[in-house]
């Protein structure tokens, strides 16, 4: 008999029947086969095996919007508390339409199909099948206003650092309304995960700052102090012997900004790396077209983003992370037992000093100074 090709050597395809009562695991493992939903099996047994080890340091980067589908609530919160979140990357408008949550605003269930000229006339604001009252917006505004006023927000600071404060007020906000966990902010703040936006001026959070800089009041955002903290997550990621696992939730500016620490660390500082050590993507958009969105994991390897090696350790599912995103959180949490927090907030000054130390060290020996 003819020798079996090693190409057939992978399982055969004979999945059972979809029947009542079947869990979210049985349901990926055994029914997600090919296609994109191969992809997504893939996605969702890498993190919840390798990934979810407790020496990989987890980075989550966010666009979309994704909190106004209450994204936040049901999928990345319990994420975040199980310790499966170690640092993220947001638009700023995940951040500040999550807030309207936190403060008691209500966003609806509508249709793509409504006139848009008629939501105008009575005020309410869409987005894709969301809408809500036009307050929503004004209300949210004035308390971003009120609490970036405050003395402590007064001064430079990074958006960790903002964004660890504003999660602070919320979390207050979230008690006296008793909310329970309601907010992305709030549970980071609580959970020590810091969060950055990789263009702090590119939301309404970002506008409202504006507004209170022609009144010479509120934060000033220091961006160097962003792109070198999330470097020295990184690098302390892989000093202290573990591995750097990012999950990439669509593409845009928050993809390149967790990416970019890599080339920070080696094509900037010169501090010799390899590159993230694993790898998972949803996003709907084509690598063809030469965007970042849809660029893959081993055009990331040319940049330094990516360790060659952790290429077998890389998925990219092309669907919607509003789809995606639920499955994977439902697959991880069946899964895998919860993770010790890293609270790496906490450690940003020592983490810091770290890369400085490293820096110091490779220039250092480079120029002979």
């Amino acid at each position: 008999m003819a020798k079996q090709s090693r190409f057939l050597s992978g399982k055969i395809i004979d999945p059972p029947a979809i029947s009542k009562g079947m869990n979210i695991t049985s349901l990926i493992d055994e029914t997600f086969l090919a296609y994109n939903a191969g992809r997504l099996r893939q996605a969702c047994q890498l993190f919840a095996t390798s990934m979810l080890e407790q020496d990989v340091t987890i980075a989550l980067s966010l666009t979309g919007a994704l909190t106004p589908a209450g994204l936040a609530r049901s999928a990345l919160i319990p994420l975040i508390e199980a310790g499966f979140v170690d640092w993220i990357v947001s638009t700023g408008a995940n951040l500040y339409h999550d807030t309207h949550f936190g403060i008691g605003c209500r966003l609806h269930q509508g249709s793509h199909m409504w006139d848009d000229t008629v939501l105008r006339d009575e005020a309410v604001i869409r987005i894709y099948d969301i809408v809500f009252d036009y307050d929503v917006l004004l209300s949210t505004d004035k308390f971003f206003r009120e609490i970036l006023s405050a003395p402590e927000f007064c001064r430079e600071m990074s958006t960790a650092e903002l964004h660890f404060l504003c999660g602070k007020y919320l979390s207050e906000r979230e008690k006296a309304l008793n909310l329970e966990s309601s907010t992305l902010l709030a549970t980071a703040y609580r959970c020590g995960v810091p969060v950055y936006t990789s263009s702090p001026g590119d939301s309404s959070i970002g506008m409202n700052i504006a507004a209170l800089a022609l009144k010479d009041k509120g934060p000033r955002i220091d961006v160097c102090a962003d792109v070198n903290e999330t470097a020295s997550i990184v690098l302390d990621a892989k000093r202290a012997g573990g591995k750097s696992g990012v999950l990439i939730l669509g593409g845009g500016s928050p993809k390149n900004f967790l990416l970019q620490t890599e080339p920070q660390i080696q094509e900037v500082l010169g501090i010799k790396e390899e590159g993230h050590d694993y790898f998972i993507q949803m996003t709907d958009a084509r690598p063809d077209t030469g965007g970042l969105s849809g660029a893959t994991p081993s055009e990331a390897v040319s940049w330094g983003k990516v360790d060659p090696k952790a290429l077998p350790d890389t998925v990219v599912c092309y669907l919607d992370s509003t789809i995606g995103l639920p499955l994977l959180a439902a697959y991880a949490l069946e899964n895998h037992g919860q993770r010790k927090l890293k609270r790496l907030y906490d450690r940003r000054a020592q983490l810091l000093q770290r890369l400085k130390t490293e820096y110091q060290s490779a220039t250092g020996s480079k120029t002979g100074a």
